[in-house]
């Protein structure tokens, strides 16, 4: 990161300055206002938007082709997964900087030119997010520190809620230890060196991860709430809320392995045998078709140690 410290990372002539990554999972209710919302905030920058489409169903492809010619459209076969199918458009982009972002978001005026000012003025940062909004004055708690099973559950519990208040009223931008892959910004080579998103996530966790190995490297995280994007939140996990909840113990177990203590690990396999003993006993007495799912879930979750 030495090297790189002193680095002029103004764009050259002709040079695409920004490549702007989406992964799309049926997302027809809400990729067409995300991408204009995109493009407005685009106007004199030179760059390319490219979407990776994890074989949806519902017809957003149509309207992506038919709709948005001038985009990058990348098709899978199958559902690729959050990381793989990122790292394919990170693979096929030619920007300096990329962009990172879901399909269920909007992007608030001159909030991309904001993020992008800040890697350019600050050479050792090594990501960028906005302030995430869930609602008129409701923010999303989109970055955070150490994460462990005692951390998580207090964020769970209760700090996410005194977080997200606190967020309305303090506006200053702050150094972090991740930031949220729902908008993050970053320069390509940052990526190339750290190795770009582990495949081995399919959803959830992956972005910590990046961002710890992108702090390990020595680049700082910043969160910078003067740049704004609205998050709706859940598009394509909320079609099927079995196999988010799945991917999400699934990604936070490898996530525990790869980088918490042992006692964490400990810790968190012991929750969820006991909240899976719950449900099994609550199945002896009360029969619907939720708690045969969450059974069925714990029964894949088993076969992952």
């Amino acid at each position: 990161m030495e090297s790189s410290r002193h680095r002029d990372y103004s764009p050259q002539k002709n040079e695409v300055v920004l490549s702007v990554i989406l992964v799309n999972r049926n997302g027809k209710g809400c990729i067409e206002d995300c991408l204009d919302s995109i493009k407005k905030n685009l106007e004199g920058i030179k760059s390319e938007i490219i979407v990776i489409d994890n074989h949806s169903t519902d017809g957003s492809v149509d309207i992506l082709q038919k709709k948005y010619p001038s985009i990058r459209l990348l098709r899978n076969h199958e559902n690729a997964g959050f990381s793989r199918a990122n790292n394919q458009g990170l693979k096929a982009s030619r920007g300096l900087y990329v962009l990172i972002i879901n399909t269920d978001t909007l992007v608030y005026p001159n909030s991309i030119k904001k993020m992008i000012e800040e890697m350019q003025k600050h050479p050792d940062r090594g990501g960028v997010g906005p302030a995430l909004l869930t609602g008129k004055n409701d923010y999303q708690v989109s970055f955070g520190g150490k994460v462990n099973f005692f951390s998580e559950a207090a964020k769970k519990t209760f700090l996410n809620r005194i977080y997200s208040n606190r967020l309305r009223k303090n506006r200053e931008k702050r150094y972090v230890e991740w930031l949220s892959a729902a908008c993050f910004l970053t320069r390509k080579d940052i990526l190339e060196r750290t190795g770009m998103f582990d495949e081995q996530f399919f959803l959830y966790f992956e972005d910590i991860d990046l961002c710890m190995r992108i702090r390990e490297k020595g680049w700082k995280l910043v969160y910078l709430p003067e740049a704004r994007v609205f998050h709706t939140g859940g598009a394509s996990t909320r079609q099927s809320k079995l196999n988010s909840r799945f991917h999400y113990r699934k990604s936070q177990l490898y996530f525990y392995k790869k980088h918490c203590s042992p006692f964490s690990l400990f810790l968190l396999k012991v929750f969820l045998s006991i909240e899976f003993v719950f449900v099994l006993l609550l199945g002896f007495f009360k029969k619907s078709s939720v708690l045969k799912d969450r059974i069925r879930f714990f029964g894949l979750l088993g076969k992952q140690g």
